[in-house]
């Protein structure tokens, strides 16, 4: 079945615009030479102990309980900013901010929060509310730092996050294709699978099942 291109090849699409478009996640994302796939990951996980995991938990909840957590720079730098920056600390990696990568007229923009560690590179896209349109936003990203990056890693890893609420992603760069997390996790009750599981993404830890 054939229909009307997208994205017009006269004009330029930073990644914000994506989250803006209306058309099918998977149409949008076949236009740029993906498909995807939504399905339960097994996504990679650690079982070290997290020391600093209680004391970041305390700081949530009461986050929740003090900040009006209504804007999206709000849940930025008080729910999501604090996650990485423990795990980028406990792992000695650097955290990017607002990092901006330049591919093509169809793949610009700035990745809100991104960890180039050294086994799986990882971008983390926040927004405020629809994590469904926010994941088309964040495929592009992923699209772009695939062929972007000189990294040899098979799969690039993302999230999409509202703060209280993830979901992740993941690239595989071989079979050119988007796989999108069925699950979502939840802050502060869901903190310690997403923390394991974001320090075993940036550890270097093996993806058990990505297809």
């Amino acid at each position: 079945m054939s229909r009307a291109p997208i994205l017009n090849p006269k004009e330029t699409y930073t990644f914000s615009r994506y989250f803006e478009l209306t058309a099918d996640a998977e149409d949008v994302f076949e236009e740029l030479g993906y498909q995807l796939k939504t399905k339960m990951l097994e996504l990679p996980t650690t079982s070290d102990d997290i020391g600093f995991l209680p004391a970041l938990q305390q700081r949530l909840l009461q986050t929740l309980e003090l900040v009006d957590l209504s804007s999206e720079m709000a849940r930025r730098e008080t729910l999501i900013a604090p996650i990485l920056l423990e795990i980028c600390t406990h792992t000695k990696q650097k955290l990017k901010i607002e990092y901006t990568i330049n591919v093509s007229q169809q793949l610009r923009g700035s990745l809100d929060y991104f960890i180039p560690a050294t086994q799986n590179l990882l971008v983390i896209e926040a927004k405020q509310a629809d994590l469904a349109r926010g994941f088309v936003q964040l495929g592009a990203e992923l699209i772009a730092l695939d062929q972007w990056t000189t990294s040899d890693t098979p799969m690039l890893f993302g999230a999409i996050t509202t703060g209280d609420t993830w979901k992740f992603g993941l690239l595989d760069r071989t079979q050119k294709t988007l796989l999108r997390d069925i699950r979502v996790y939840t802050v502060p009750s869901d903190l310690a699978p997403l923390v394991a599981t974001l320090l075993a993404i940036i550890q270097g830890s093996n993806l058990l099942a990505a297809s």
